[in-house]
C-alpha cells in the first residue's frame, strides 16, 4: 500500500466529512422510504433539494442550512457503522454506495460538470421566480437536469419499490432529485477528503465524531 494512502487512513475522519456523508445517506434513506410508500416528510425533502442550490458555500454545513437538519442522516449512517440496519434497509446502502461511485464519475466529467452548474443556475431563478426550490416546475426541471448528465452514464443506480409509486411521474421527479442530491452531497464528501475505505477502516473515529455532532 502507498504511504499516502496508509496516512490517509490513519487521518481522523472530520466532523465536516461527517455532514456531508449524512448528506449522503439522508438522501439515499429518503428514496427507499419515497419509493416503496409513495411520501416523505416535507422539511427533509427541501433540505436536498436546497443543497443543490449551493455551489459556493461558506461552510460545509451551510450546503445543508444546519447540523439538525440531518438527523435521519445521521442516524442511518450510524446504524450502517454499528452493523445495525436491517434487511428493510439494505437500499438504502445500495445507493448510498452507487452514489458515491457516480459521483466519483461525475468529478471526473468536467465538461459534464459545468453544464450541470450552467442549468442550476438556472433552476435557481426558476426557483426564485416562483418563491420555491420545491415548486413543481422547479422539481421537474431538475430532474430533467439530472436524466441528461448523471443518467448518461453506463451505470445506473436501480430503484426498488411499489410499481404503482415509481410510474407516477411526480415521484419518479422527486426520486431523481434525491440521488442528485446525495450525488452532490458525495462530491462534497470527496473534497473533502472522504474516501470509501474510511467506512471499513475508520468506523470508531466515525462514530465518535457523529456523537460528537449529535450531542
Amino acid at each position: 500500500m502507498e504511504f499516502s494512502r496508509v496516512v490517509m487512513l490513519l487521518k481522523k475522519p472530520t466532523k465536516d466529512q461527517i455532514i456531508a456523508l449524512s448528506g449522503v445517506f439522508q438522501a439515499c434513506q429518503l428514496v427507499e422510504t419515497l419509493a416503496k410508500t409513495g411520501s416523505i416528510p416535507t422539511d427533509r425533502f427541501q433540505v436536498c433539494i436546497e443543497s443543490l442550490f449551493q455551489q459556493n458555500p461558506d461552510s460545509t454545513e451551510q450546503v445543508f442550512g444546519s447540523v439538525e437538519n440531518l438527523q435521519l442522516g445521521m442516524e442511518t449512517l450510524q446504524e450502517l457503522l454499528t452493523l445495525q440496519t436491517t434487511a428493510k434497509q439494505s437500499d438504502t446502502l445500495r445507493y448510498a454506495v452507487g452514489v458515491i461511485h457516480l459521483s466519483r464519475k461525475l468529478l471526473n466529467n468536467k465538461t459534464m460538470i459545468s453544464m450541470i452548474g450552467e442549468r442550476l443556475e438556472q433552476a435557481d431563478r426558476q426557483a426564485t421566480h416562483f418563491s420555491s426550490v420545491s415548486h413543481t416546475n422547479v422539481i421537474a426541471n431538475l430532474a430533467q437536469i439530472y436524466q441528461d448528465s448523471i443518467s448518461t452514464f453506463r451505470y445506473r443506480i436501480q430503484v426498488n419499490g411499489y410499481a404503482g409509486y415509481l410510474q407516477q411521474d411526480s415521484i419518479a421527479q422527486r426520486i431523481r432529485c434525491l440521488l442528485f442530491a446525495g450525488i452532490r452531497a458525495a462530491i462534497l464528501w470527496h473534497q473533502l477528503g472522504g474516501k470509501r475505505y474510511h467506512l471499513i477502516f475508520s468506523r470508531k473515529q466515525l462514530l465518535a465524531q457523529l456523537h460528537t455532532l449529535r450531542t
